[in-house]
């Protein structure tokens, strides 16, 4: 039973991570000058928009393994959570095409479904982060770099 709860866990954190790694930052790597057009519609510069690409593939690569590894899980997370919600802020902009009520296929429709995902994604690594209880949300910022230790089971949880 341990090796199915142990998968389990794991499966749960690939399925939060799997947008992002592989898909998003092999997306970004094979399209590079693609990922940075697109981060050229809210970077000033065309070297600011690189360098929210590099920074983004960095957030993506690095915490998604910190999340299924379980190694500084929670602040990767964390720095996750936040990702989303500023990818969110930042390219989901569902208001600006101002075609919301048009029809139901209108740009601003969809940017508006995504734009939920990515918030509904940042609450899924939030509860990385602080865990379903309100008396854990203290722990984090007490100790965030402290592993959830997702893959492990107490002794006395074993059925002998």
């Amino acid at each position: 039973m341990a090796t199915v709860s142990i998968g389990i866990a794991f499966a749960v954190r690939l399925l939060l991570v799997l947008l992002f790694l592989p898909f998003s930052a092999l997306d970004k790597i094979l399209n590079f000058s693609g990922a940075v057009r697109q981060a050229q519609e809210t970077a000033p510069s065309k070297a600011v928009a690189t360098g929210l690409i590099c920074a983004g593939l960095f957030v993506e690569i690095v915490m998604s393994a910190g999340v299924l590894s379980g190694i500084a899980d929670r602040a990767a997370a964390f720095v996750l959570a936040g990702y989303c919600g500023v990818t969110a802020l930042l390219w989901k902009q569902f208001w600006k095409p101002g075609d919301f009520w048009t029809s139901s296929d209108s740009k601003g429709r969809t940017l508006f479904w995504d734009f939920w995902k990515n918030l509904a994604l940042a609450g899924g690594f939030l509860l990385i982060v602080f865990g379903t209880q309100a008396d854990t949300v203290s722990l984090f910022f007490a100790h965030p770099f402290v592993s959830t230790h997702p893959y492990s089971i107490p002794a006395e949880h074993i059925q002998k």
